[in-house]
């Protein structure tokens, strides 16, 4: 490695450590040194915690986003008419719920919007999306073209951010060596290989979702909405619309308009539930069986209500609702019917080199 080129990258990070923002091609050039591993593993450590410390602007995280997505993202393309979504939180909330977003996309998906997944597996939280797909039979080690086919025969895809199929360079490698929040969080979630052009996101804290929503603009989002769930009494929140508080959000707009507005449970006609009945199980096979249950209607709990309210926002956001309500009742007729589950069943079934040993996988938590 190049002393220079490390004396030069060092200098970046003096200035990171000043408070001093970065350009957003300052940015790029910087994760570019990063994810070709041509400076040191302690400085792009260094690096990551002190950009996260500063408090990222929307030009460095599209900085980022363009580096990771230009050098370290297998492309893929699908059928032009399909208009894809893509849902997922940042990590990094103070509090740790089941995958509600997962189940908000199977939910969505049943109802005919394409949703075009990027997660990863767990790295602060007990279980990640990856983990939950594998655990319901879905591959999630496939190539890219799998997940494509299978967005476009399922309505539903995940592509592996920790896979080297999806980002064959470095981005498995440095999120497998760091256990803390940073901007990759926010910047490799959204180098998602579909570039899908709708999206919901929940982030990590309230002051977060301006600023994601700007960098979702950035980057070339046209309808979406980011969010952060509060709950009541408490000072913890989640990166979910939440059924036990106050959830903010914002929804920016082929207009290039940005509308902030606040979701109130009691509202809906949802109890604010207590904040423990959206926990994790503690270990992936017991959570798989009750995340399965709840797909197949089974579940009458605040998890049901929370996925109805999460999946109706992606209802909103791609134009299938005319509100918040509409989309939750148009969720609830969908998993009331079966039809979630039988998405859920046609995903491990597309998504997958081996279709019947993943639907024996499924129908082994159904028992």
């Amino acid at each position: 490695m190049s002393q220079t080129i490390n004396r030069e990258f060092g200098t970046i990070i003096t200035r990171l450590i000043q408070k001093e923002n970065l350009t957003r091609n300052e940015a790029k050039q910087a994760f570019v040194c990063v994810l070709n591993n041509t400076v040191t593993d302690m400085h792009q450590g260094a690096f990551l915690a002190a950009l996260t410390a500063k408090g990222e602007t929307k030009e460095e995280v599209a900085g980022s986003w363009e580096a990771i997505y230009d050098l370290d993202t297998t492309k893929v393309k699908l059928n032009h008419e399909i208009k894809t979504v893509d849902n997922s939180g940042t990590g990094m909330d103070t509090f740790k719920t089941f995958n509600i977003s997962t189940a908000a996309s199977i939910i969505a998906a049943s109802g005919g919007i394409p949703m075009a997944r990027h997660g990863a597996r767990a790295i602060t939280s007990v279980c990640g999306t990856v983990d939950m797909a594998e655990a319901l039979g879905v591959d999630v080690e496939c190539t890219a073209d799998i997940v494509a086919k299978s967005i476009e025969t399922a309505g539903l895809g995940l592509f592996n951010g920790m896979s080297p199929h999806i980002h064959p360079m470095a981005l498995g490698r440095i999120l497998s060596q760091i256990y803390f929040g940073s901007t990759l969080n926010i910047a490799a979630s959204l180098a998602n290989p579909a570039l899908p052009s709708i999206g919901v996101r929940g982030v990590y804290s309230r002051e977060m979702i301006r600023p994601v929503a700007d960098v979702m603009q950035e980057i070339g989002y046209q309808n979406a909405i980011v969010l952060h769930g509060s709950i009541e009494d408490s000072d913890k929140g989640m990166d979910e619309a939440s059924v036990c508080g106050i959830t903010h959000c914002a929804q920016i707009q082929e207009n290039k308009k940005t509308n902030e507005f606040t979701i109130d449970p009691k509202k809906l006609g949802l109890a604010v539930k207590n904040h423990t009945d959206l926990s994790p199980e503690q270990d992936i096979e017991t959570e798989s069986k009750r995340f399965a249950a709840l797909i197949n209607n089974q579940e009458n709990s605040a998890r049901k209500d929370a996925a109805l309210l999460n999946a109706g926002l992606i209802f909103l956001a791609a134009g299938k609702a005319k509100d918040v309500e509409d989309g939750i009742q148009q969720a609830t007729k969908l998993l009331e019917a079966g039809t979630a589950f039988e998405t859920l069943e046609n995903w491990v079934k597309a998504q997958n080199t081996d279709p019947e040993k993943g639907l024996k996988k499924l129908h082994r938590l159904m028992q």
